[in-house]
């Protein structure tokens, strides 16, 4: 089990996963067909994305480690945003119809934000750091031609 992951094929079949589920819950479908399945396969994205978040921490020679942060982060920003949508009021699996989803979603959200900080944690944004100016102030003053 010790086998490299790809990050970036994981992810992408995880947000089509993602995708199929936000498509399906629009969809005018008897939703009790489809709640085991979607309870499984809930389960299996959250569990797919511990994998990854775990793998993610552990390894720190990432050759492009903010890239794959980013990733990672977007991959839980989709299934956040899945998760909002199935709780809502007009979805088949909504707290009215399936009780039980309540406590699965609000597990799945706890686990997820959790990733996400030990994500951010985990590295530096591209971008959030100054970078040190090419020529100096003197220097472009000497190229100009200014005093």
């Amino acid at each position: 089990m010790n086998k490299r992951i790809n990050f970036e094929d994981t992810i992408f079949i995880l947000n089509v996963r993602i995708r199929m589920i936000r498509d399906y819950i629009l969809l005018d479908t008897d939703a009790k067909i489809f709640f085991s399945q979607t309870v499984s396969d809930l389960e299996f994205i959250n569990a797919v994305m511990n994998t990854l978040s775990v793998k993610f921490l552990e390894n720190l020679k990432f050759l492009d480690r903010e890239a794959e942060a980013d990733n990672l982060l977007d991959a839980e920003w989709q299934f956040g945003q899945m998760l909002n949508e199935i709780s809502g009021n007009s979805s088949p699996f909504s707290h009215a119809n399936f009780p039980e989803m309540t406590t699965l979603i609000g597990r799945l959200r706890r686990e997820s934000a959790k990733r996400k900080i030990e994500i951010e944690g985990s590295y530096e944004p591209a971008g959030s750091s100054t970078p040190e100016p090419v020529v100096s102030h003197a220097e472009l003053n000497g190229l100009l031609g200014s005093a």
